[in-house]
């Protein structure tokens, strides 16, 4: 067993780095320290997001792309520079191709109407998998219930990770799309997009990757995966809620129909008909989070400046120990596989406890963990129960906390265990 003190950063001055979190700082409503450990759900903000948010309002408040006076140049300067930011981030070809939206879910929508709803017939097959959060779950089972197309489910090893040698039983001619997360929100698996999109495009398929969760650890180089559509959210990119991100091939895009309709996304209104504008106005109706954005573009500044490569060794790190204290809990059963296949997301079922009572133990402790189905209700019957615990790592997190984690899950037992005694 490693111990917290044995364990040092990888180039990530990780004191440093949480004191650009103002939210660590504080103590929690225990009137203990803050121990956050909920990242998937959303992550915490760093100071220059806080900030940047704020100049947007005070400094340049304005609407975008359409007044010609100096507020409305600088706000849609700063949108447009996000947008190239993001660009850079997932190695996409053209900026343009950068469609700004309020999540992930809205950007998987997007896609289903747009793409789905056109060029699906019935027949055709959706292929998922049965890791999916609801939102790369539901929007297929309404398409595909409305064009009379077939959801398959890649198979799962016994560990949790995509079976890649049985990928024949359920990939064919048939397949028109594959929607596929990088890295599932409750296992933690990281999947081999790489392989699967390669595959994907040997039957002619289109591939669409949920990033919400594989985004904010890791580099993302769209081309060099050959996938065609990437769609992530802001808020667990250490930037604010309301912004997500969908990024799909030009050509792709170009040949969707748009989902919402409105201002900023067409070229010429009549009374009868109307044309799309270029892209990306032509997916981004009405007024954009535009702070949100703008905000956006600094929480990548940010990340980056810290490096993918520092950031993913301390994460790795993390996990590990998280791994190895967790395990060496009786009755604790931890979900997905070992290490070597992981992110730094561990969720886990106490034998005797419910999630949600685990769950609030802990927070009286000062200790921020998910309870409940993690918005994926048909794994949890996969593996036979109703709900999880789910510990979500970050950058900003430290081995100490996770000791902390582990304290408290014992602390909780024995709470809950005399509870039940009465």
């Amino acid at each position: 067993m490693s111990s917290a003190s044995s364990l040092t950063p990888s180039r990530l001055d990780v004191d440093a780095v949480r004191r650009d979190f103002p939210i660590l700082s504080q103590l929690s409503d225990s009137g203990r320290p803050l121990v956050y450990l909920d990242s998937g759900a959303t992550s915490q903000k760093p100071r220059c997001v806080i900030d940047k948010l704020t100049e947007v309002f005070v400094e340049y408040n304005s609407n975008v792309h359409r007044g010609v006076h100096a507020l409305g140049d600088r706000v849609t300067g700063e949108m447009e520079g996000a947008r190239e930011r993001i660009r850079r981030l997932i190695h996409a070809p053209e900026v343009d191709e950068v469609i700004f939206t309020g999540g992930t879910t809205l950007s998987i929508n997007t896609v289903a109407n747009g793409w789905g709803r056109k060029f699906l017939v019935p027949g055709d097959e959706i292929l998922l998998t049965e890791m999916e959060h609801h939102a790369n779950l539901v929007p297929w089972q309404m398409v595909a219930r409305e064009r009379g197309a077939v959801l398959r489910f890649i198979p799962q090893t016994a560990d949790g990770r995509l079976d890649l040698d049985r990928l024949d039983e359920v990939l064919s001619r048939k397949t028109r799309l594959v929607a596929v997360t990088g890295m599932s929100n409750v296992l933690g698996t990281i999947n081999p997009v790489g392989t699967i999109a390669a595959r994907a495009r040997g039957v002619g398929a289109v591939v669409l990757v949920d990033g919400a969760q594989s985004v904010p650890h890791e580099p993302v180089d769209v081309q060099g995966l050959g996938i065609d559509f990437l769609v992530f959210s802001g808020h667990k990119l250490y930037g604010p809620t309301g912004i997500g991100v969908l990024w799909g091939r030009r050509e792709l895009l170009e040949a969707m129909d748009p989902f919402l309709g409105g201002g900023n996304m067409i070229s010429r209104v009549w009374s009868d008909r109307f044309e799309v504008g270029a892209l990306p106005a032509k997916f981004e109706a009405g007024t954009p989070p535009i702070a949100e954005a703008i905000a956006l573009g600094t929480a990548i500044e940010y990340v980056e400046s810290l490096g993918f490569e520092a950031i993913g060794a301390w994460e790795h790190q993390l996990t590990v120990h998280a791994y190895s204290r967790l395990s060496q809990i009786e009755g604790l059963q931890i979900l997905g596989p070992g290490v070597d296949h992981r992110g730094s997301i561990i969720s886990f079922a106490v034998e005797g406890l419910q999630a949600s009572d685990l769950a609030a133990v802990l927070d009286t402790r000062g200790i921020a963990v998910r309870a409940g189905h993690h918005c994926t209700m048909p794994l949890h019957d996969r593996l036979g129960i109703s709900a999880s615990t789910r510990a979500s790592l970050a950058f900003y997190n430290t081995p100490a906390e996770i000791d902390q984690l582990c304290e408290g899950i014992n602390h909780a037992r024995k709470v809950l265990t005399r509870r039940r005694r009465g």
